[in-house]
């Protein structure tokens, strides 16, 4: 549908709602490379406007990606919630925008933006982060609850997870096991413990599944653990007995970029269903950890939607929350500037994007983490991490992920490090998740209100990851 807008003495022609969509989005390097991006901040604005003013109802008849030729799509569409998107039905984007904002500000606001939830679509909730301000996003995605449970319980009110991502070049032991106990001593790796492999090879995973599930029992930790091999590789592991907690895999918003990530919406569902099959939870049964990353799609070259037009890249990300939605899973989080500078440029976009993407996966009914992080060709720096990092965490985001001095050695790029998650705690008095942190406090590492305590490497009977543990015992 051909829709006009005109601003001094302009007037901009937009092609159908994909191209409305991409027009609006706020300026990424990402839109600029497929070609979709607005070519002025004048088109933008007017774009805006145009979007501003659809009805919500037009995102369930005019389809960004078909429905006919996309399994996401059909899996958005099949599993709406009719019921629960009477409440806003009869809202425009710019009227639901303001309607977020009212709820969020007023009483029971957790208890009503649930209950709409499963009513909006992926391109309902991109469309209105499209024309909200960075405090927007943070004020709804702040007023959002979304816990999950499977040895520890993300996402509680006053509570910041992390991921201690202990990687290593060549996966080995010795210099996992330190990584490992420099995340502990610090208080990281409530969310999970999670190694990105240096290769796929089932033994290698299996290697790295009895490592970590060692350290859990050793030290009788509550925390899960993951390797974040492909999601086949972890079910045949499944089947021979590996101690497997969560079943990873990374996804995209459409059935192209899914195919080159070589997984199907049945294959992840099969999956879900047999990590909960070994009943390995104590506090809940969420087994999936996911990962996304804004540009996915348009990299794999299954960005194109409706008409054949590109769809902007913010739009598919959140497609991938509608997949996800389904899933159900304890973690997901969007790898935020690791793709490059290709797609987010700098520091301002990769902020921006954080932002988007954490409140469109929140309000989406998803355990929301991000991976603060930025390539090093990118135009971003530490003080780019510092202040997405903040944003988040008054925004409450159930976790972010931590390396050993924010510097990724294996995937070569930069995150976090565990000081950085110490201070986002300290300055929002955020705690770990009650179950770790319990054991932090029982293992005098933290006091009763959940402070780490300085380092005492010499008392801890965590040394004993330094000792036998990490020469692969």
């Amino acid at each position: 549908m051909i829709r006009r807008q005109s601003l001094a003495g302009t007037t901009y022609t937009f092609d159908g709602l994909v191209e409305v969509m991409a027009k609006a989005t706020p300026v990424r390097s990402g839109d600029q490379l497929a070609g979709c991006a607005a070519s002025s901040d004048a088109e933008r604005v007017a774009a805006a406007s145009v979007l501003a003013d659809l009805p919500l109802t037009t995102f369930l008849e005019e389809l960004v990606v078909p429905y006919e030729s996309d399994e996401v799509t059909r899996l958005i569409i099949d599993s709406h919630d009719a019921a629960a998107f009477s409440t806003v039905s009869h809202l425009t984007v710019g009227g639901f925008r303001d309607w977020l904002l009212e709820t969020a500000a007023g009483p029971g606001a957790a208890t009503v933006l649930a209950a709409v939830s499963p009513g909006l679509t992926p391109e309902m909730v991109a469309a209105v982060s499209k024309i909200m301000r960075s405090s927007d996003l943070i004020a709804v995605a702040a007023a959002v609850r979304v816990t999950t449970a499977f040895r520890t319980t993300i996402g509680l009110p006053g509570r910041l997870g992390t991921r201690l991502q202990p990687n290593h070049p060549t996966d080995d032991p010795a210099g996992i096991a330190a990584a490992t106990l420099d995340g502990l001593l610090m208080g990281s790796g409530d969310a999970v413990i999670g190694i990105n492999p240096a290769t796929d090879s089932p033994q290698a995973t299996a290697r790295l599944l009895h490592l970590l599930d060692d350290v859990r029992q050793r030290f009788d930790i509550p925390m899960q653990s993951c390797v974040l091999s492909h999601v086949t590789t972890t079910v045949n592991l499944i089947e021979q007995g590996v101690p497997v907690d969560l079943v990873f895999q990374s996804i995209a918003g459409t059935e192209g970029a899914n195919a080159g990530f070589g997984v199907t919406v049945p294959m992840l569902l099969e999956a879900n269903e047999a990590g909960r099959s070994l009943g390995r939870g104590t506090v809940g049964d969420n087994v999936m950890y996911l990962e996304t990353g804004q540009g996915s799609a348009l990299s794999a070259g299954a960005h194109l939607g409706t008409g054949g037009k590109p769809v902007d890249q913010q739009t598919l990300e959140t497609r991938s929350y509608g997949l996800a939605r389904a899933l159900d899973p304890l973690l997901i989080n969007t790898v935020v500037g690791f793709i490059g500078p290709e797609y987010l440029y700098d520091g301002k976009q990769i902020i921006r994007a954080g932002l988007e993407d954490h409140f469109c996966g929140k309000l989406l009914g998803l355990p929301m983490g991000v991976d603060v992080c930025y390539t090093n060709h990118a135009e971003a720096d530490t003080d780019d991490m510092d202040t997405l990092l903040t944003l988040l965490g008054v925004a409450g985001a159930a976790f972010v992920i931590a390396v050993p001095g924010a510097d990724d050695i294996m995937l070569g790029y930069q995150s976090l490090s565990f000081h950085d998650a110490l201070y986002v705690r300290q300055v929002l008095d955020l705690r770990p998740a009650p179950e770790f942190e319990a054991w932090l406090t029982r293992m005098g590492m933290a006091d009763a209100d959940g402070r780490v305590l300085p380092l005492d490497l010499a008392g801890s009977p965590l040394l004993a990851l330094a000792g036998p543990l990490g020469k692969g015992a």
